[in-house]
């Protein structure tokens, strides 16, 4: 994520929660409630969440309450030491959350008990008023949290595709011109720097830019993962799909990278790989269905096999490596098969369409 996208969302995250935490204490206030305050921290806490994600912590919130004010009842008007009452309490509500997975809800419960400690009122109008600034709060939040800029999310997330296809195809034309190299090179160097966008460059080698791109597609994944989280639709998950299959891929050119490494010696072969390379990285794109480039693949296979065979130790071993180079371009595009083949009809109608 750049910088500007980077502060265009906590421009937002904050200036809502400026906002929403303000607004709770102000409505506190009026309807005369004691810890006013507290309401404004309750929807700061629900606020740095997503919209599905502050639905269920609201929803959390509400159901753990009673539990909340029951084991302060019984840790904080039973334990005499103030001390160890509300370390047994806290020691409840962490264990309880936990054990439900509903950690998020530990720090208002904590917050409550904080506030029955102080008093020790376990009337009904206290335990109403601990309720109205949670629900003030959850409220709050809820309405902020509708207000998400997801068309730029979206323009955002489609960009990121655009530009892991380009890096994608970048690599493999990188990749498929040292298998055009005709030298012979004995220091198992990746890409002669002589090579044109070859090698060492001023962006680094093919190596350094693979385990780049593999970063970034883990953050791809996350910024999918919360655009889906964003929005009450499923189809979202089309995204987060997407950006794993391009992470998967990029494993796999680790892999060819791996065998390309370790050629001393670029076989006649090698020249047939480096064209179909070339071929399949303008194929690269989110809408291909890569039925031709399997099927072009599989002619290559054949190909290989009615070569002659090698005449030497060292040939043999190229010879091989190639092979393994094949059979990573295979799964390069089976990633991309499957990925094609899990589509319904609503997200085909609705991304490719």
């Amino acid at each position: 994520m750049d910088k500007e996208r980077r502060m265009r969302k906590t421009l937002l995250l904050a200036a809502k929660i400026a906002v929403g935490s303000s607004t709770a204490i102000y409505i506190a206030q009026k309807l005369g409630l004691e810890y006013a305050i507290s309401a404004g921290t309750i929807t700061l806490l629900t606020l740095m969440t997503t919209k599905w994600e502050t639905v269920k912590l609201s929803v959390f919130r509400v159901v753990t309450f009673a539990v909340t004010i029951l084991m302060a009842w019984i840790a904080l008007g039973h334990i005499k030491s103030t001390w160890i009452g509300y370390g047994f309490f806290i020691f409840c509500v962490v264990l309880f959350s936990e054990l439900l997975d509903w950690r998020a809800t530990i720090s208002v419960n904590s917050v409550i008990g904080a506030h029955l400690l102080t008093s020790h009122d376990f009337s009904m109008a206290f335990i109403k008023n601990e309720f109205h600034l949670v629900l003030i709060g959850i409220v709050i939040a809820l309405i902020l949290n509708l207000f998400q800029n997801n068309y730029r999310h979206k323009q955002d997330i489609i960009s990121n595709m655009r530009y892991t296809e380009n890096q994608l195809q970048r690599i493999l034309c990188r990749l498929a011109e040292y298998l055009s190299y005709e030298e012979t090179h004995v220091d198992g160097s990746v890409l002669p720097e002589n090579i044109s966008q070859g090698g060492r460059s001023s962006s680094g080698n093919v190596w350094d830019d693979i385990i780049k791109l593999e970063k970034e597609l883990q953050n791809f994944i996350k910024e999918a993962y919360e655009y889906q989280d964003n929005t009450f639709h499923s189809h979202p998950v089309y995204y987060i799909d997407y950006f794993e299959m391009r992470s998967d891929q990029c494993h796999v050119l680790h892999n060819l990278h791996y065998e390309v490494k370790k050629i001393r010696y670029i076989p006649k072969q090698a020249k047939v790989i480096s064209k179909y390379i070339r071929y399949l990285s303008d194929y690269v794109v989110e809408r291909n269905i890569p039925s031709a480039q399997m099927e072009k693949l599989e002619g290559i296979f054949e190909e290989m096999k009615k070569e002659e065979l090698p005449k030497s130790r060292e040939e043999f071993e190229n010879r091989a490596i190639l092979y393994h180079i094949l059979m990573d371009i295979e799964d390069f595009l089976k990633y991309k098969q499957r990925f094609v083949q899990s589509l319904d009809e609503q997200q085909k109608k609705m991304y490719w369409e």
